[in-house]
Parts: C-alpha cells; sequence; structure tokens
C-alpha cells in the first residue's frame, strides 16, 4: 500500500465556539492534553471550551492557547486513531505555534505561556478600536494593495492575509480600512466584510508587539522540528532555533502568505491538506488555491477515522 503524500495544517484566531471539542467525545488523549493546557496556564481550558461564554472564548488572551489546545489535542487524537505524520506541516497565524508542537520545537507546556504572551503584547501594541480588520473578496492581490495605498492618507492600511486568489484580508487604523474598503469596491470586489477583531493582526502597527515577543522567543530553547514546517512569514523551512525565533518574531507584524505556503506543499508532492481542529476554514481553501489538492478538515472523531481511512489507500 502507498501512502499518500499530505500535509497537515493547524487554524488560527476564528475557528473557536463554545462547545468546539464536543466532536472529539471524552477521548481519554484529548482530555490530557486539555489537562495539561490547564495545568501550564492555572486556567480551566476545558470549562472555557466547553462552557463559555463566547466573549471570554473570544478574547484575544483566551482564544490564543485555547486554539493550539485544540490543535494540539486533535492531533494526539490523530496519532492516537493510528493517523500518520505528514510530510510537512503549517499553521495559520496563530497555528504556526501549533505546528511547531506539533512538529517537537515547543512542548505544549512552552508554548501556551508564549502566545498567551503574544495575545496580550499584540492587544497592548494598538488600542481597543484604534485598528481594524476586513476581508476583500473578488479582487487579486495586486488590485489590494493599490487600494490601500490609495486610502492610507498618512495612515496605515496594509494587505496582511494572502489566504487564497481573491480572499484577501487588510488591516491598519480603523479609517483607513473603512477607506480602503470603498476603495476596493471601487475596483470591482465583490464584498467587504469587517472582522469581529479586537487589533490590525500582521499589519506594521503589530511593530511593537513584534519587538516584545522577540525579547520572549530569545530565553526560551527551541528544538529542531521533527516533522518540516512552512513559516507564513517567508514561506521557508528552518531547523536552527535563530531563525525559527526570527519566522515568530517576523510573523507578527508582516503578511500571512498562505496562499505560497499551499502552492508550496503542492509543489512539493502533497495532494491532500489536512486541517486539524475544531471549524472548516483552510481545508475549503486548498481546491482554491490549487485544484490539484484536496482538503479535508478533523472536525470531530468521525472525519479523523474517514481521513486516517481515506489517506491510507493505494495511490
Amino acid at each position: 500500500m502507498t501512502q499518500r503524500q499530505f500535509a497537515m495544517v493547524f487554524p488560527g484566531q476564528g475557528s473557536q465556539s463554545v462547545g468546539m471539542m464536543a466532536g472529539y467525545g471524552d477521548h481519554p488523549v484529548v482530555q490530557q492534553v486539555i489537562e495539561r493546557a490547564s495545568a501550564a496556564l492555572g486556567q480551566d481550558l476545558g470549562a472555557l471550551m466547553r462552557d463559555g461564554p463566547a466573549e471570554d472564548l473570544g478574547r484575544t488572551v483566551n482564544t490564543q492557547p485555547v486554539m493550539v489546545t485544540a490543535g494540539y489535542a486533535a492531533w494526539c487524537l490523530w496519532r492516537e486513531l493510528g493517523g500518520p505524520e505528514p510530510s510537512v506541516v503549517a499553521g495559520h497565524s496563530l497555528g504556526e505555534y501549533t505546528a511547531l508542537v506539533v512538529a517537537g520545537v515547543l512542548s505544549l507546556e512552552q508554548c501556551l505561556p508564549i502566545v498567551r504572551f503574544r495575545a496580550e503584547a499584540m492587544q497592548m501594541a494598538v488600542p481597543v478600536g484604534t485598528g481594524a480588520m476586513a476581508a476583500v473578496l473578488g479582487l487579486d492581490d495586486d488590485t489590494v494593495r493599490g487600494a490601500c495605498a490609495e486610502a492610507a492618507q498618512g495612515e496605515i492600511v496594509e494587505a496582511v492575509n494572502f489566504n487564497a486568489p481573491s480572499q484577501v484580508v487588510i488591516a491598519g487604523h480603523a479609517a483607513a480600512v473603512e477607506r480602503a474598503g470603498v476603495a476596493a469596491k471601487a475596483r470591482g470586489a465583490k464584498r467587504v466584510v469587517s472582522l469581529p477583531v479586537s487589533a490590525p493582526f500582521h499589519s506594521s502597527l503589530m511593530a511593537p508587539a513584534a519587538a516584545r515577543l522577540a525579547e520572549r522567543l530569545a530565553i526560551e530553547p527551541l528544538a529542531q522540528p521533527r516533522i518540516p514546517v512552512i513559516h507564513n512569514v517567508d514561506v521557508q523551512q528552518y531547523r536552527e532555533a535563530a531563525q525559527i525565533r526570527a519566522a515568530l518574531v517576523g510573523q507578527a507584524d508582516h503578511p500571512v502568505r498562505w496562499t505560497e505556503t499551499v502552492r508550496a506543499m503542492a509543489a512539493s508532492g502533497v495532494d491532500t491538506i489536512v486541517e486539524c481542529g475544531p471549524g472548516k476554514v483552510l481545508a475549503p481553501l486548498a481546491r482554491r488555491i490549487d485544484d490539484r489538492l484536496t482538503g479535508t478538515a478533523l472536525i470531530d472523531r468521525a472525519s479523523i477515522e474517514e481521513a486516517i481511512r481515506t489517506l491510507s489507500e493505494a495511490s
């Protein structure tokens, strides 16, 4: 039997919801990960995921550690049920940290305080209400960049998430983001959708957060990855700790180059993108980015078992 080449990808903020782990049941492996995470932070993450409230779950300082925990718990269940190791991993924005835990660069107990620190630094970099983000649908990347350049008018608005062809997220000062949305519509955008976020993530307004994160990561020992990790900021793979730190720091105030990341996976021989964790955000983008790819999401135990069966079939 020939196993198909697949990549495992991990979602970031936006995939959280009250009851988000219910689909995985009360499997001991999942519960053990949640207990480890709760102990690492001194907070009952299990109760937060199960009961909310949604407002608390959606706070950046909670969402970031919760999503790492959820993605890693789903990964551990995948492995427990016989799921194979991927040939490469990546994560969208925050999800890159989950990918690094899976690859053995960081332990879960190391990672969670870092992502909480990252969340706090991002929130502190820009006062609530000052920044904004919006998704622009139906325009190519350069046209979106042009709309941002026209709309800046001395403020900052930038294309920050290149999620798929004709799906780009912009971020920056709130008024500039609004102007850029108007400019994008004038250029033919199908829709401009404001995103319910508390800071303009991945824009250059996050530079103060990146500087704080650099200091925090400098004291953290990082292992070499067991599985190759493609980084958001430059679509490269690194083995040395200094290079990985630099990629994580750069990611905070630079765009997420997801389209290029998925294309790099396809170019390496991957034919399936497996999204690991609650929600279904990244899997549907796979075929939009490259029509040779299949995307599947491990949103519950049944989908994990089905994906394991599918991947074990001869290619």
